[in-house]
């Protein structure tokens, strides 16, 4: 096993939360909690029992995986805190996205809304600012994340991003690529991002 694999004890799902998703998505969500319990990798998520999360969590959880969910209080009743997982309950959005990026070494980001366009963008945003080199992998079925990335090639095209930003992710289209792909990457060799926050251990 290579040094990487050895890193690699925790993986950040950035999914969505809605029950309504396509049943394919929730699905390989499932699947995907199950995989990171069976290569005993943590995992990092929001701390919800609804949507892609509730059932990557579920899954995790149920096949003796460790799981970790960090929740805002003022989402308990709304995302429904799975009462089986171990959960930190924060104050605030901004202090649940920092302590899933500190908790994680890696990240893997399924179909999703507008919250998990927001946590991926400020994800990639720290990336090009060189706060962090942690790999970031999208699940992208079908091409569902397609539209972002012509928007970010756009950046590199209009010249508002170096070319270089393109190799900071990969999109692989089956949760059996996401682990392989996250190795690719590489070791993150960073400093910590600034935080006054605990870390969580």
């Amino acid at each position: 096993m290579s040094d990487l694999e050895h890193r690699i004890g925790s993986v950040c799902v950035y999914c969505g939360s809605s029950d309504a998703a396509s049943p394919a998505y929730l699905a390989a969500a499932s699947a995907f909690g199950k995989h990171l319990a069976a290569e005993k990798i943590r995992l990092v998520y929001g701390g919800g029992g609804v949507g892609l999360m509730g059932a990557c969590a579920r899954a995790a959880h149920g096949a003796g995986g460790r799981v970790l969910g960090i929740m805002p209080d003022f989402l308990r009743k709304r995302e429904a805190l799975l009462d089986e997982i171990d959960t930190v309950v924060v104050s605030s959005m901004h202090e649940r996205k920092m302590m899933m990026f500190e908790a994680a070494d890696a990240f893997a980001v399924f179909p999703g809304g507008i919250g998990t366009l927001e946590e991926v963008i400020e994800l990639l945003s720290w990336r090009r600012l060189e706060l962090h080199r942690k790999p970031i992998v999208f699940y992208d079925p079908d091409g569902f994340w397609e539209p972002l990335f012509v928007l970010l090639r756009q950046f590199v095209d209009q010249n508002l991003a170096p070319k270089a930003f393109l190799d900071v992710w990969r999109a692989v289209p089956s949760i059996d690529a996401v682990l392989p792909a996250m190795r690719e990457l590489g070791l993150d060799e960073s400093p910590p991002l600034p935080s006054l926050m605990p870390r969580v251990s």
